[in-house]
């Protein structure tokens, strides 16, 4: 946010602001919450320099995200069963890939499910993410059913003693009711194998939708009761704030985020370091 080089504590510099972050896909509800409390603050003379602001703002904006712990603290199930969902276009397949490298190069044995069966370069490109992250891979022939794909993953990460069972879906248009339904009944497929499974539902956000990935966010999260955010694509034009108006609208904390194209750029999340880079920039 360029406005810290202006020095003087003015109705201009308030506006510049409050530009600033809605500009930044904070989201025009948390951004009014946020110049209320500010100015409340500034009239209070609790703030009365630049750099004061400055610290109000990262207050506040840490204040609306969850304290980040190491995403694989949670993993405490052998199999840990994880089902990915996301539209098309989010860079599902890539992450489960980089995910599962990473879990891998913590020497845990991952298998991979290959549940979107209706794209035949889905499965493809997953088999190259597997062979690239040293872990097994599950598929069936192409339109088979997806639930019977996750069922056999769970059987396999159980039977070979895998540590995590990484299960892919089709990339859902939200707005499909009875796409939705198709991945309640993967979920329940899984179950059926391991009751208590699947122990996480993690969701993959584009973050150079917007706002788009509130909406996103809401329906996939009625539908499934998602348990983790990845959001992806942080290296390009994208704002980043998004996740302040996800966490401030969710109770459903962001586990990772994708910084690059390498097999290396998924980052578990660090709310600090993250705000700090969104409002120092």
């Amino acid at each position: 946010m360029g406005i810290w080089r202006k020095k003087r504590l003015d109705d201009e510099l308030i506006e510049s602001l409050e530009e600033s972050l809605i500009t930044a896909d904070i989201g025009v509800e948390t951004t009014m919450t946020i110049m209320e409390s500010l100015e409340e603050q500034i009239q209070k003379k609790k703030i009365t320099t630049t750099d004061q602001l400055q610290s109000a703002v990262l207050n506040e904006l840490m204040q609306r995200l969850p304290q980040s712990n190491e995403p694989e603290d949670s993993f405490i199930y052998r199999p840990h069963v994880i089902l990915v969902v996301g539209v098309n276009g989010v860079g599902k397949t890539t992450t489960i890939g980089k995910l599962a490298s990473r879990l891998n190069a913590q020497g845990k044995k991952v298998i991979i499910g290959a549940s979107d069966t209706f794209r035949a370069a889905a499965v493809e490109q997953l088999e190259q993410w597997a062979q690239r992250a040293s872990s097994d891979i599950v598929r069936h022939n192409e339109n088979a059913d997806p639930a019977a794909v996750a069922f056999d993953t769970v059987q396999a990460a159980i039977s070979r003693k895998a540590d995590i069972a990484i299960i892919d879906t089709a990339g859902r248009l939200h707005t499909k009711k009875n796409l939705m339904e198709e991945i309640r009944k993967i979920r329940r497929s899984i179950a059926k194998k391991m009751p208590d499974a699947p122990h996480d539902i993690f969701l993959i956000l584009d973050a150079t939708t917007g706002q788009n990935a509130v909406s996103q966010t809401r329906l996939f999260h009625e539908a499934l009761n998602v348990t983790g955010i990845i959001l992806t694509k942080l290296d390009g034009t994208a704002k980043g704030g998004i996740v302040v108006s996800i966490a401030n609208t969710f109770d459903i904390p962001i586990r990772y985020i994708g910084l690059g194209e390498s097999i290396e750029d998924l980052q578990p999340f660090d709310s600090e370091l993250f705000i700090r880079a969104l409002i120092e920039t």
